[in-house]
This record gives structure tokens, C-alpha cells and sequence, in this order.
């Protein structure tokens, strides 16, 4: 029986990395070969987003995606409701997600671990105190998508029904604006051609959002001189893609995501129209409600 020559790990965790190697003598008799790659196998970290790569002779095996691991992590009530706290990109304490959690500071402890184990939350310190934020815009992404599928929960008091009403009129998505205001915002900037929509290839429609909707958003070209005069610059391009939608889990329809949708949302903290309350929801202010309609086009009945 054959047996990989060598196995590799690569974490690809914000802020980590890892490359782990063994080589396995071909010469070895196969119950050794097989103890020592069972042994390396154990030895592996548990690291978020890892993989197992096998190598024999000139051909490289990669196992599947373990989606389970991660939604084992995601799918337990305490772990999802410190997810969705964090949810807004912002950095919070370990006692403000217990309370969010409705979990004890010691169980929740416990959670977190396994949280930034998986690779899904990161933590930072700042003197005495730990805070812990998502690592990356592709776990919001998950949850967004997540929260698509799963049902609504029953409200059960008028503090409950207040907040279901606020982060659907006006939230953040990690970084950047959702709810019914967000998706007006996205199609405003698509009416007002500051974003153009591109069909998919052979002019397939996309067939998450249905006909007549495409795969990505492109600032034209009139759009990037509007963007300039608005505050908003466009940085070089890096690896998050500039504009981009996300599905809205609350309208089902698109509101603008990607590094374009995150410089929206701090102009629009910048210029006051707009405030980021705690659990996700954001305030407009008279200015703010003013100003969406002055300068995007977007009527307060559309959103509020």
C-alpha cells in the first residue's frame, strides 16, 4: 500500500500562518509508514482553516472542505449569539458578549476559546482586558447567509420587537450599511450609474437574485469622479474585491458590500448623517435623513 510522502498544513487565519512538513521514508515497512503519518496527523494544530494535503510521487491530494468543523462552531446557541454581536465588525469586550450570550463569564470563556481556535474570532489586548472581533469579511459573509436560511424568532416583549424593527430599517453587515436603507443605497448608486451591473458570463442572469441581476457591481467611470467629489477614494486594489453585493437576509435583495460599502458607511459616520448604536443597529439623524434624499435620491419612505 502507498502512503504520502508528505503532509502540509496551511492556516490562512488573519494574523496567522502555519507550515508544517514531514517526509516519510519510502524504504519504511507500511506499518511504520503508517504509524508515523498517523502520528504527524495528531500533531497537526487545530488551526482555523486547515487542510491535509497529501503528496505521492508528483501527484498533490487535497481533501474536501470540512463544513461541518465550522458550522459544529457556529451552531451552538452561545457561539452563534457572540457571532452575531459581532457581527458589526467591531471589537467587544468578553462581559459584553456573555451578556449577549446570556451565558456565565467562565462558560463563555470556554466558547471563545474554540472560537478563535476555529479561526472565526480573533482576540486583542489592551492592558487588563481581552476584545474579540470576526477575523475576516468571508465569516460575516457566512452568517449573512446564514441568516437567510434560518427562521425568525418570536418576539416575546416590546424591547425585542423595537430592536427586530430597528436592524431591519438600518444595520451594519460587518462593515458596511444593510437593512432596507442599505438596499435603497445600492439601488440608488445603480439608478444614479455611479455602479453598473454586469450580467454574468454568456449574459447568464445570476440566479441568487434573479433575473436581471448580475454577478458583480463595477464603478463606471462617472461614478468614480462622484465618488471623489463626495469624500469617498478609491484605494488600489487589494485583495477584498471593491464592490461587491451581499444578499440581505432582512429584504432578500442586494445592499452594496466589498471595500466600496465599508468607505460608504465611515463618510457617512464622518458627516454625521448616520450613528452606530450597539447591537448592529444604526441611527440616521435629521441631517442624515435629509441629506440620502438631497444627494442619492433616496425618499425616507423607502427605508424608514
Amino acid at each position: 500500500m502507498k502512503y504520502p510522502t508528505q503532509i502540509a498544513t496551511s492556516s490562512h487565519g488573519e494574523g496567522r500562518g502555519l507550515t508544517l512538513s514531514m517526509s516519510v521514508s519510502r524504504s519504511l515497512p507500511c506499518s511504520s509508514a503508517r504509524s508515523s503519518f498517523h502520528r504527524m496527523l495528531r500533531s497537526i494544530p487545530k488551526c482555523g482553516r486547515a487542510s491535509v494535503v497529501g503528496v505521492a510521487g508528483d501527484v498533490v491530494v487535497e481533501g474536501d472542505v470540512d463544513i461541518a468543523s465550522v458550522a459544529a462552531l457556529m451552531g451552538e446557541p452561545a457561539r452563534a449569539a457572540v457571532l452575531m454581536a459581532l457581527l458589526d465588525g467591531r471589537a467587544l469586550a468578553a462581559s459584553v458578549l456573555a451578556a449577549e450570550a446570556g451565558v456565565a463569564a467562565s462558560t463563555l470563556s470556554a466558547h471563545l476559546a474554540r472560537l478563535v481556535d476555529g479561526g472565526l474570532v480573533s482576540v486583542e489586548a489592551s492592558g487588563r482586558n481581552r476584545y474579540f472581533r470576526i477575523t475576516r469579511p468571508e465569516v460575516a459573509e457566512a452568517l449573512e447567509a446564514l441568516a437567510r436560511l434560518a427562521p425568525c424568532r418570536p418576539i416575546r416583549s416590546l424591547r425585542q420587537g423595537t430592536h427586530a424593527e430597528a436592524i431591519r430599517r438600518a444595520r451594519t453587515c460587518y462593515d458596511h450599511l444593510a437593512g432596507r436603507l442599505g438596499v435603497a443605497l445600492s439601488d440608488a448608486l445603480v439608478a444614479g450609474n455611479v455602479l453598473q451591473v454586469e450580467e454574468g458570463p454568456a449574459g447568464n442572469p445570476d440566479r441568487v437574485l434573479g433575473a436581471g441581476r448580475s454577478l458583480r457591481y463595477v464603478v463606471t467611470d462617472q461614478g468614480r469622479v462622484r465618488l471623489t467629489g463626495f469624500g469617498v477614494h478609491l484605494d488600489e486594489p487589494g485583495r477584498r474585491p471593491l464592490a461587491r453585493y451581499c444578499v440581505d437576509w432582512s429584504e432578500q435583495r442586494p445592499h452594496l458590500a466589498g471595500a466600496l460599502g465599508a468607505a460608504f458607511l465611515a463618510r457617512f459616520v464622518e458627516l454625521g448623517w448616520v450613528i452606530r448604536r450597539e447591537r448592529r443597529v444604526v441611527q440616521v439623524t435629521d441631517v442624515g435623513r435629509a441629506a440620502f434624499e438631497r444627494e442619492f435620491g433616496i425618499d425616507p419612505g423607502a427605508w424608514s
